[in-house]
């Protein structure tokens, strides 16, 4: 293994003390790209109208620019998930996805103005202390 850090072998020094933490802020950045695509395909759907298997309907498509944002956030999010689980154990790595659905709920708030229940506040707080357990 070249990254000592993470084989399972004790290294003191930087790496042991940021390496869970850089973990944390890319896999942020990478959860904030996710639900950025997210947010941009519920815009591009709303905007689509109808669905229909004809070329008229595809090449309107073309000009939906909603779909090239979120294309572009889903390209950005799945080259940091590929340096993620490059760089740190998949353990480690898998869990922090779970930012995504925090980013996700505070999305539907801000953005969405959806209403949401304090049962739900509960279990964003619960994922982001998992996250931070397995960071640890």
């Amino acid at each position: 293994c070249r990254n000592l850090a993470w084989c399972g072998q004790r290294r003191y020094g930087r790496d042991q003390i940021y390496g869970p933490m850089r973990l944390f802020l890319i896999a942020v950045v990478q959860s904030m790209l996710l639900c950025g695509g997210q947010v941009l395909l519920k815009f591009a759907l709303q905007k689509m109208g109808g669905f229909a298997w004809t070329v008229h309907f595809f090449a309107s498509q073309l000009t939906n620019w909603w779909f090239l944002g979120c294309g572009i956030c889903y390209a950005a999010a799945t080259v940091l998930w590929m340096y993620i689980i490059k760089n740190f154990p998949f353990s480690m790595a898998y869990p922090m996805i779970s930012l995504s659905y925090v980013f996700g709920m505070l999305t539907a708030m801000l953005i969405f103005h959806e209403t949401i229940p304090v049962t739900r506040w509960i279990g964003v707080a619960l994922i982001m202390g998992g996250c931070i357990l397995v960071a640890r």
